[in-house]
């Protein structure tokens, strides 16, 4: 994929598309099957660039994938010879600390000047309470660590993340004693539902507060199951804002996994006006799976704020696009964890809305968005920073603009999704 791409506005999103497979899901139903007992064959995994670096670094502990089928470490697993390199991935590094954490080895985790910003201590500060000897600098890549002989802890996280709740889970098994995790709203339970499949037992409850509390006695072993990777709502997202704001738009998105802590993309935009049907719901490897249609609606503003925020945090550079074509504002708020992804994403976001005509106020944790959906928005140049995320909701955002729109640092496409730009073009009517 080229660094730069120049989309040119107009027309419609027609047709079928499947997007790839989850990519939280695809992280882990690799990490959790390097600690397994036994093989397991993992069907859809996605094949991109962030997926790449977690098999890479697995496959250096002495982890065995290829064509689909993973053979399981039951346990134990090898000390790598040379730095794991996590690339872009901040769920390959935050998992793989909970991953190393049981293990008696030395490990040292890095990954691309990106990664290599952003924080970490979230994580490194409960693995270090539980045991975990961090050698040096623990606040930001490179991160230096020695596991082994962990106890679990009592420990309630300041934000709703399931990186952190993954990476504790994941010592926990590994660990003496109980772990007590709580963190203030339920983030995405997909390392519930995969713990659960292959044979883990623990206490999942959400108080009258909200607050999301789990128990879970260690050591346990995890017995490797087959996994069908549904595909990644996240990225249905960037098709289901095309398609509801592009007139004459009817758009099928096939085997989207539509599992609730983490769909809140699509309750938002249905909120909004979004005409989304969700077609066959089924459950697929734990996870519930729907085929999405999407068809043009006239959108309003809504507020998107507290518990909602973990469920769509990925989403909300999109669904800023999707604000900028509703009837009035838009509003979201405690969404600060957005200044810590691969971008700074309020300050990103607000880029895209600006540079497309639209109004937009910033303030810490999120920002207004002023809609116009009869606006006639102009075509812009813009720098995605880095960030896949912000390069696809560029992309969506172009669509509906007269004119030809450049978009440079196209190339962090590929983290995620790595054909959607000839997915775009094939559904364009």
């Amino acid at each position: 994929m080229s660094d730069t791409i120049r989309l040119r506005g107009g027309g419609s999103l027609q047709g079928c598309l499947r997007v790839p497979g989850d990519k939280s899901i695809s992280h882990r139903a690799l990490i959790f099957h390097a600690l397994a007992d036994g093989n397991a064959t993992i069907e859809g995994l996605l094949e991109s660039e962030d997926v790449r670096s977690t098999a890479a670094c697995l496959k250096a502990l002495g982890v065995q994938y290829e064509g689909g089928r993973i053979e399981g470490r039951n346990g134990q697993l090898h000390a790598p010879a040379d730095v794991l390199d996590c690339g872009n991935s901040g769920t390959t590094i935050r998992l793989l600390m909970g991953l190393l954490a049981g293990q008696p080895i030395t490990a040292k985790l890095t990954g691309d000047a990106s990664l290599r910003s952003r924080p970490m201590q979230r994580v490194t500060d409960p693995l270090s309470r539980m045991g975990v000897e961090f050698i040096g600098d623990s606040l930001r890549p490179p991160i230096q660590m020695k596991g082994g002989g962990t106890r679990n802890i009592r420990y309630r996280s300041s934000v709703a993340s399931a990186q952190v709740k993954t990476a504790l889970m994941l010592a926990a098994v590994q660990s003496e004693g109980t772990l007590e995790f709580e963190e203030p709203s339920a983030s995405r339970d997909h390392t519930e539902r995969m713990f659960r499949a292959m044979g883990v037992e623990f206490v999942d409850e959400i108080a009258e507060d909200g607050t999301h509390r789990i128990v879970l006695a260690g050591p346990q072993r995890l017995h490797a199951q087959c996994i069908d990777v549904p595909g990644d709502v996240s990225s249905a997202a960037f098709f289901l804002v095309g398609a509801s704001i592009l007139p004459g738009s009817d758009l099928t998105i096939r085997n989207v996994g539509v599992n609730p802590t983490r769909s809140g993309v699509v309750q938002a935009l249905k909120r909004m006006g979004a005409n989304i049907e969700e077609v066959g719901l089924r459950e697929v490897s734990g996870e519930p799976v729907a085929d999405l249609r999407v068809q043009k609606a006239a959108l309003t503003s809504t507020v998107i704020e507290g518990a909602e925020i973990p469920l769509l945090v990925d989403e909300l550079p999109v669904l800023a696009v999707a604000a900028a074509h509703a009837e009035g504002t838009t509003i979201v708020r405690n969404a600060g964890e957005l200044r810590v992804k691969e971008s700074d994403r309020i300050e990103a976001t607000a880029n895209i809305i600006r540079s497309m005509g639209a109004d937009i106020e910033v303030r810490a944790d999120g920002f207004s968005v002023h809609g116009r959906p009869r606006a006639n928005y102009r075509n812009f140049e813009i720098s995605a920073e880095g960030d896949h995320r912000i390069a696809m909701a560029s992309c969506i955002a172009a669509l509906a603009t007269s004119g030809v729109t450049t978009v440079h640092g196209a190339e962090s496409i590929r983290t995620s999704f790595p054909e959607f730009l000839p997915s775009l073009e094939a559904l364009r009517g």
